[in-house]
């Protein structure tokens, strides 16, 4: 009888064994899942942690690239300011040095002729420049001079407009080179094939029309007289 009955609790003990482990089994198997779905967030925080650490490191480099740009945009403005300060200095001291420019009256003037499409100085055209600067410079001190250059009819518009202003340049640079005429006296200007002398179609007419005008401005009141001026156009 004591036989069967150890029998039976033995069996009776491994039953409850297994409940156990299969209790067990039953209650670890949901932590166990949780650990890994908690490990699963955990890598995929990881990995946006990591994206995020990437973005900023890039956004770092804009940064300091557009704190860059800013500093070299800055670095030109202050070179522009600078050169704008230049010119306003060098404005103010032709102001200081040819006055009120409504006391400037025209009192002398020249006119040389060019050959067809050039902007050469013939040496006739050099004579009456050198007498235009010994008749009216002289000893002025509050002056400047004009130069207009024009064309004849013959070509297109563009054309003759920058063939005037190289005739113009190329007066200016013999006065400026032969006779020492201070350059921020001298202002050119070219009017292509505008304000003819001559409205004729002819071989003289448009001679006539390829010229550059020179006019001297003076405000000096022992200046040439104002006989001289400059006669109305035509």
């Amino acid at each position: 009888m004591r036989r069967y009955s150890a029998i039976i609790l033995l069996g009776i003990t491994m039953l409850g064994g297994c409940a156990t482990k299969k209790y067990v089994g039953q209650q670890v198997q949901p932590v166990n899942q949780k650990v890994d779905q908690v490990n699963s967030q955990q890598q995929a925080t990881a990995k946006q942690l990591e994206d995020t650490d990437t973005r900023l490191s890039g956004t770092d480099e804009l940064a300091k690239g557009a704190d860059a740009n800013a500093s070299k945009a800055l670095g030109q403005i202050g070179e522009v300011n600078g050169r704008v300060d230049s010119v306003n200095g060098q404005i103010t001291q032709i102001n200081a040095t040819l006055g009120n420019l409504d006391d400037y009256k025209p009192v002398g003037t020249a006119t040389v002729n060019f050959k067809f499409n050039s902007a050469k100085l013939e040496p006739d055209a050099t004579q009456a420049l050198d007498g235009f600067v010994q008749g009216h410079i002289g000893n002025a001190k509050r002056y400047f001079v004009a130069i207009e250059g024009f064309t004849d009819h013959v070509g297109t518009d563009e054309y003759n407009l920058a063939l005037s202003r190289r005739r113009a340049e190329a007066v200016q640079t013999f006065l400026v080179g032969q006779h020492s005429i201070p350059l921020f006296r001298v202002q050119i200007v070219g009017f292509g094939k505008e304000n003819p002398v001559d409205q004729g179609k002819s071989r003289d007419a448009r001679a006539k029309n390829r010229r550059v005008e020179v006019t001297f401005y003076s405000a000096d009141s022992a200046g040439p007289s104002s006989s001289a001026a400059r006669p109305p156009a035509n």
